[in-house]
């Protein structure tokens, strides 16, 4: 735990933090105890209703509904920060500025030669 370094984009896990493990309250681990209890009860009666052979209706999920409901529309929760931004620049606009540079040099490096007339055309429908 003494070499863990935190990431500066990322908050420590809480398996990490010191306080978070050892200096719990009574009151915070029976809290902690109850919401792993009514998890495992969910869970339970989810299996339950899953692995049913006589089952004939649906069974709805609830948290996979909310996923495929973020999963649809994604930019209702998008939250821009540093590195969204950053990363739509450097998908979005510096590709735009390569090809632009790609293209105008070897255009210019076309026109050179050819007003030199050092350019070979390998493809010449006049001769």
């Amino acid at each position: 735990m003494a070499d863990y370094r935190e990431a500066p984009l990322a908050s420590r896990p809480k398996t990490l933090d010191p306080n978070e493990y050892f200096n719990l309250s009574p009151n915070h681990r029976r809290s902690e105890e109850q919401r792993a209890a009514l998890r495992a009860n969910l869970k339970r009666q989810y299996q339950m209703q899953l692995n049913n052979p006589h089952r004939k209706e649906l069974i709805e999920d609830p948290a996979l509904t909310r996923w495929v409901y973020a999963r649809a529309n994604p930019y209702l929760t998008f939250k821009p920060t540093f590195k969204t931004s950053l990363m739509g620049a450097m998908f979005g606009v510096v590709p735009l500025f390569v090809l632009y540079y790609v293209f105008k040099t070897d255009r210019d490096r076309k026109e050179e030669q050819i007003k030199a007339g050092t350019l070979e055309r390998k493809f010449s429908l006049s001769s």
